[in-house]
């Protein structure tokens, strides 16, 4: 059902109602499966300072700002300074993206659809400008990009999507927010977006009112356009078959 406050952005779906006044996207494990190059590279950091980095303690570093990877980082024996430890996973993950850009199924797809419906993007990353600059120019679709060094207060403070609605001139209300981890889907949450959680390498515990899927590819205009005027999906035992 609709909620009340469900307010038109102007354009419309092909199945009625408002689209979206935007999309923001998370970067790193949403847009692309960037997070086995973030994984590799701190286990091979810590490594060679003699410790133990676990895949779990990788995944607990999901969507995480970088002081607190840092933090962990040298809890496990890494030596180093924040701006070396920043530099070597950034030349790590950057390589790895620029080998070959790792898609998330359904990704391109959607994003695809958004442009043509003339709903704006914006790139929402904890990722430092050096890995989401080069990435937004190369996708070539971002209205906005707000990485993890523009912001005074990283996800999961609502700073980074408030940011975006802000340089887009929308209400973020208005907004779908798309993220894959619990600090993410704070940020947006608390922003005030409609937020979708993506559960890609870990189950999602999504607050109330967040929608949830396992992969893009079951998003369609159809979908953000109820999510965006109040309903919240479940779409995780759906096949993933696109829609538009």
């Amino acid at each position: 059902m609709t909620s009340p406050d469900a307010v038109s952005t102007g354009r419309a779906t092909p199945h009625g109602g408002p689209l979206p006044a935007a999309v923001l996207w998370d970067m790193d494990g949403t847009l692309i499966d960037s997070e086995p190059y973030w994984m590799s590279a701190e286990t091979e950091l810590v490594e060679a300072h003699g410790g133990v980095w676990t895949r779990q303690d990788a995944l607990a570093m999901i969507g995480n700002s970088m002081s607190v990877c840092t933090v962990a980082l040298r809890s496990r024996g890494v030596d180093l300074s924040d701006d070396a430890i920043r530099d070597f996973l950034h030349e790590r993950v950057a390589a790895g993206v620029a080998s070959a850009v790792p898609w998330q199924a359904g990704a391109e797809d959607l994003l695809a659809s958004l442009v043509a419906a003339g709903v704006p993007l914006a790139l929402v990353t904890s990722s430092f400008s050096v890995l989401a600059d080069p990435f937004a120019r190369m996708a070539g679709v971002f209205d906005v990009v707000v990485s993890g060094d523009e912001v005074r207060h990283p996800k999961p403070h609502p700073e980074p999507y408030l940011t975006a609605a802000e340089r887009l001139g929308v209400d973020i209300s208005r907004c779908v927010a798309i993220e894959d981890s619990p600090s993410g889907l704070a940020s947006a949450r608390s922003a005030g977006a409609r937020v979708i959680a993506v559960e890609v390498l870990v189950p999602v515990v999504a607050p109330v009112g967040v929608s949830r899927v396992r992969s893009l590819e079951v998003l369609g205009l159809g979908e953000l356009t109820r999510i965006v005027t109040g309903d919240v999906l479940d779409l995780r035992g759906v096949e993933t078959t696109p829609r538009a």
